[in-house]
C-alpha cells in the first residue's frame, strides 16, 4: 500500500495522471461490423495501444501502427481488426461470440494516461440469415424493419453505397440526396408506428443488400438488415388499353360465333321439317294414282294355252 501511494504522488509530482476509465455497453449480433471511438486524434498522441481481455492487439506509436503482433491475436481475429490512421478508433469486422469481451484503449502522452473501455456483447441469433431475406414480387411494397435502436441511437440506412434514409429521435430525412431520389423517388416512406421504411412498388433494381449504420456516443455498429430479391413478373409487352381490346374483341367473337350456331341449327331444322312435308305429299299423291287407274289383266301359262285350243278347235270345224 506504501509502495502504491508513493508511486502515485511521484506521478503527481512528474505532471502525469491517471484518468479513471468509462466502460461503454456496446450489443452487437454475430456477423456485425463494430467500430470503437478513441474520440482522440491518434497522430497528437505519443502512443496508444488496443488491449482484448487484458491482451494487448494494436499499438500506435507515432507513424507506426501495428495490429496483432502475436499468433494468439491472430488466431482469434484472423484479419478482422482495422485501425483509423487518423484517430485510432478500432473496427472488429464479421463479429463471432469468441470476441465477446472487454476492449479498452490506453491513450499515453507525457503527462497523462488515459484509458476507456469497451464491454462487447456478441450475441448468436441462428435464424438471422432466413429472417433478413426478403422476397417480393415486382409491383408489391416491403418494410424494412428499423428496429427498436431508433429510438435511443441515429440510424443511417445504405443501399448500393446510397444513404436512403438518416434517423434519429426527433427527425427523419428520407432519400435527401439526388442518387436516393433518382433510384426511389416517392417510393419510400416511413411507418411512424411500427419504425419501419415501406418500399412501395418495388423493382427488380431494388434488389440487392440494405445496410444499416446505428451511431452511439463512443461507437457505430455496421449491420446488414436486409437482402432483398424482387422477382420479376412476366410482360406481355401489351398496354392494359390493348389488353382490354383484345379481351372485347374475343368475347365479342365468341358472341358471333354461338349465334352463327343458333342459327344454323334453326335453318336446319326448318329445312328437315320441309323435306318431311315434301315426302308426305308425294306419297299421298302416288296412293291416289294406284287408286284411279284400271287394273291391268294378269295373262297365265295357263290361260295362253286355254286360247290356243279354242282356236284350234274353231279351224277344225
Amino acid at each position: 500500500m506504501n509502495f502504491l501511494w508513493t508511486l502515485v504522488n511521484v506521478l503527481a509530482v512528474l505532471g502525469v495522471c491517471c484518468v479513471e476509465a468509462d466502460e461503454v455497453s456496446v450489443f452487437v449480433m454475430k456477423g456485425d461490423s463494430v467500430t470503437l471511438y478513441t474520440d482522440v486524434d491518434a497522430n497528437l498522441q505519443n502512443k496508444m495501444r488496443w488491449y482484448f481481455n487484458d491482451h494487448q492487439i494494436t499499438e500506435i506509436i507515432g507513424d507506426r501502427r501495428e495490429t496483432c503482433s502475436d499468433h494468439e491475436c491472430k488466431w482469434t481475429f484472423r484479419g478482422e481488426l482495422k485501425l483509423d490512421n487518423q484517430t485510432g478508433s478500432l473496427t472488429i469486422t464479421n463479429l463471432r461470440t469468441k470476441q465477446s469481451g472487454l476492449y479498452e484503449i490506453k491513450i499515453i502522452n507525457s503527462d497523462s494516461v488515459g484509458s476507456k473501455i469497451f464491454n462487447v456483447s456478441v450475441h448468436d441469433v441462428p435464424e438471422r440469415d432466413e429472417m433478413i431475406r426478403k422476397s417480393v414480387k415486382e409491383g408489391e411494397s416491403v418494410a424494412l424493419e428499423l428496429g427498436e435502436e431508433r429510438k435511443t441511437k441515429e440510424l443511417l440506412l445504405y443501399f448500393s453505397g446510397i444513404l436512403i434514409a438518416k434517423i434519429t429521435r426527433d427527425q427523419s430525412t428520407i432519400c435527401g440526396n439526388d442518387q436516393c431520389n433518382e433510384r426511389f423517388r416517392d417510393r419510400l416512406k416511413l411507418d411512424h408506428q411500427t419504425g419501419s421504411l415501406i418500399i412501395t412498388n418495388v423493382r427488380t433494381t431494388d434488389s440487392g443488400r440494405y445496410r444499416l449504420q446505428i451511431n452511439g456516443s463512443s461507437f457505430s455498429i455496421h449491420r446488414t438488415l436486409t437482402v432483398l430479391t424482387v422477382i420479376a413478373v412476366p410482360d406481355s409487352g401489351w398496354s392494359s388499353a390493348a389488353v382490354a381490346g383484345i379481351v372485347v374483341g374475343v368475347v365479342l367473337s365468341l358472341t358471333a360465333a354461338v349465334a352463327a350456331v343458333f342459327i344454323y341449327v334453326a335453318r336446319r331444322k326448318r329445312k328437315n321439317n320441309h323435306d318431311s312435308v315434301n315426302r308426305g305429299q308425294q306419297g299421298n299423291h302416288l296412293q291416289n294414282l294406284s287408286t284411279d287407274q284400271p287394273a291391268t289383266p294378269i295373262i297365265t301359262p295357263e290361260g295362253n294355252a286355254s286360247n290356243e285350243n279354242a282356236n284350234r278347235n274353231h279351224v277344225e270345224h
